[in-house]
């Protein structure tokens, strides 16, 4: 297994926790010119219209905006750089989008292959935000653990790829991982 990328960060928590506002006041921190807010989400009906625009009312002018529903590793192959920071919100969303889409799990498989891969051959800093599903109640339904379980494979992956992970409860980001040290220097 590769070690961790510093220049990887994952943010996680509950709906609501405020782990979108810590990941985007974290790549704001970094001093980068560019910025890029990956987007997954779909606004299917009005209410998820405005959620998507209450986040998008947090980013300046300065984001770039880039709406992915499904290739986010294009995205961030196509768009890592040095001078590039890419958030990536959300993967959880990301995971719903591939599953109402792909129905095999050697199918998932490969997506979260994929991810992992682009991840640890990231050439700027990436930071990515995804919900932590399994603290609650167990599904009732077999597509409900299905998405459970394949959610909590993915967070565990990312995490594994990632420098830095960060849990967030109740507006409080708590670093769990902390950035991994490479040489003399962290970074971002």
């Amino acid at each position: 297994m590769t070690e961790p990328d510093p220049r990887v960060i994952f943010y996680v928590g509950g709906c609501r926790s405020g782990k979108s506002s810590a990941a985007l006041e974290r790549a704001q921190q970094i001093d980068a010119p560019r910025k890029i807010f990956v987007a997954t989400c779909q606004p299917h009906d009005a209410e998820m219209r405005r959620r998507i625009e209450r986040h998008q009312a947090e980013r300046d002018a300065s984001w770039e905006t880039i709406e992915t529903p499904i290739d986010i590793v294009g995205t961030i192959e196509a768009h890592s750089r040095p001078d590039t920071v890419l958030l990536v919100d959300c993967l959880t969303l990301w995971l719903t989008n591939i599953l109402l889409d792909e129905v095999k799990d050697a199918g998932l498989e490969n997506h979260f292959q994929m991810l992992t891969h682009s991840l640890r051959h990231a050439r700027g800093p990436v930071i990515l935000v995804a919900n932590e599903v399994g603290l609650g109640l167990v599904p009732d339904n077999a597509l409900g653990r299905r998405f459970r379980d394949w959610a909590g494979s993915l967070n565990q992956r990312v995490a594994a790829c990632a420098g830095e992970v960060v849990l967030t409860v109740a507006g409080i980001p708590m670093t769990i991982k902390p950035v991994a040290i490479r040489g003399s220097k962290a970074y971002p």
